[in-house]
């Protein structure tokens, strides 16, 4: 208290940027098997429908009662259906930035995943598919061994088709997280720049809402790393795009109370958009992704728990 409400809104989005960071630290400490890594997915996806309501949808429908009255569905409406078409927009425009390519591995993971395949090639006595082109069988023995190496790149190119299509999903994940924190971020910082405008609008209901959200993006910072690294990413690489989807919010803060006057008649269109990108990418990528492994129960499981989890948070700090 005390301070500018654009310093107070930079120190709230700051927190909730950190707890997102500690969040996707957590891939650290994780043991990387299939049943924990699709429990998480199931955890985030129960975390991501829960704050879509009651962090997202019902503020937002709050928001634009006092506007709109009976018809404050209406914003929220089209903030919803918009933020599931650009996540469905952002999945068509993929193919177009080479992303769904076979090098889509090569903008994700650059050399380390590159050096990774040669190595376990090599440790297998496979050669490259090039060398394997240039030698001619001089016999049935040396034809069969060609033949087995052949089988081998073959196998190789199904994995890699594998793994593009695990980093269509991940990229899609992480365009809606990151989408998320944004009308988060501008939620904190008009909470503090309105400090004043009205009875309701004080010091300590903005710092709750802070804390709240800081809570929530703890899971969802865990959201981004664990698929990151099961898709094949180093644990500190996850770690450093995980907290990075965050970083928009201390962003979307500033601007949020610097421009509070613009802000609160376009927040529930915002934060409504936020609710239907991750409605969207829970819907067509995350829970397909769990439906791939005979771990299915655990990530129901972790769904259940994820949304009780976030709806208690919210819930309780609202």
């Amino acid at each position: 208290a005390g301070q500018h409400p654009v310093f107070q809104a930079f120190l709230g989005t700051l927190f909730t940027w950190g707890l997102t960071a500690l969040g996707s630290g957590l891939v650290f400490v994780t043991t990387g098997k299939r049943q924990f890594l699709d429990g998480s997915l199931g955890f985030a996806a129960g975390v991501m429908v829960a704050a879509s309501y009651w962090s997202l949808l019902a503020p937002a429908l709050e928001m634009a009662e006092e506007t709109y009255g009976k018809l404050s569905f209406v914003p929220v409406s089209i903030g919803f259906l918009a933020g599931g078409a650009f996540v469905y927009g952002s999945e068509q425009l993929l193919p177009f930035l080479g992303l769904d390519k076979n090098n889509l591995t090569d903008h994700m993971l650059a050399a380390s995943a590159v050096e990774r395949s040669s190595s376990a090639t090599a440790a297998a006595g496979v050669l490259p598919p090039s060398s394997v082109r240039q030698r001619r069988p001089r016999d049935k023995d040396s034809s069969d061994s060609t033949e087995n190496r052949e089988d081998s790149v073959d196998s190789g190119e199904d994995s890699d088709r594998a793994r593009v299509a695990s980093w269509r999903r991940t990229v899609l994940l992480v365009i809606a997280v990151t989408i998320h924190n944004i009308p988060e971020g501008l939620a904190v910082g008009v909470g503090f720049g309105g400090i004043g405008a009205v009875s309701s609008a004080t010091f300590e209901n903005a710092r709750t809402l802070a804390l709240g959200i800081g809570i929530q993006n703890f899971p969802e910072g865990l959201a981004v790393s664990i698929p990151l690294h099961r898709a094949g990413m180093s644990k500190l690489k996850a770690f450093w795009y995980g907290q990075l989807s965050g970083m928009v919010e201390p962003v979307a803060g500033v601007l949020g109370a610097a421009a509070v006057s613009v802000a609160r008649p376009v927040l529930p269109y915002a934060l409504a958009f936020a609710a239907g990108a991750m409605i969207y990418v829970v819907m067509d990528d995350i829970i397909p992704e769990t439906c791939t492994s005979r771990f299915q129960k655990t990530a129901m499981l972790g769904a259940q728990l994820g949304f009780v989890v976030m709806m208690s948070l919210d819930v309780g700090l609202g």
